[in-house]
């Protein structure tokens, strides 16, 4: 059974951190001190499970009020093709959607672009450099 839920647990945060660590620092060279930062304490964590295999992580904290941004959006690259991500965001969505959200905001790397863009974000910024990685800011009314 594959599904996405928010992280209740130490052990699906732990699960969440392992997949941000294969993806971003492992993968994509993110030093490790900025993929693990001071907003992980107040953030809402998400993580996505293939049984009890995790493959999936993200995060969301408060922007400013209503508002939520979303990040560290992320899928391990065997899960990858399988429209996994927009299970993740569903999960996310629907938690910003409980929560009174009104808007959310994203930084994309620029090669997500269009997965983004089919969910109904717009790009909100020129290409920026985060982490070294081309990004785009978007955002989403809810």
């Amino acid at each position: 059974m594959v599904f996405a839920k928010i992280v209740e647990t130490e052990k699906e945060y732990e699960d969440a951190i392992h997949i941000r660590r294969k993806v971003f620092v492992e993968e994509q060279d993110v030093p490790l001190h900025l993929e693990l930062d001071e907003y992980d304490l107040n953030s809402t964590h998400f993580v996505a499970y293939d049984g009890d295999t995790p493959f999936g992580a993200g995060r969301i904290r408060i922007a400013e009020p209503h508002v939520g941004k979303v990040e560290r959006v992320c899928i391990l690259p065997e899960y990858r093709g399988k429209h996994l991500g927009n299970l993740m965001m569903d999960c996310m969505e629907k938690y910003a959607m409980d929560h009174q959200f009104k808007k959310l905001k994203l930084n994309a790397q620029s090669q997500a672009l269009p997965f983004y863009e089919k969910r109904g974000y717009t790009i909100t910024s020129p290409e920026f450099l985060e982490a070294n990685i081309p990004h785009r800011a978007m955002e989403k009314e809810l």
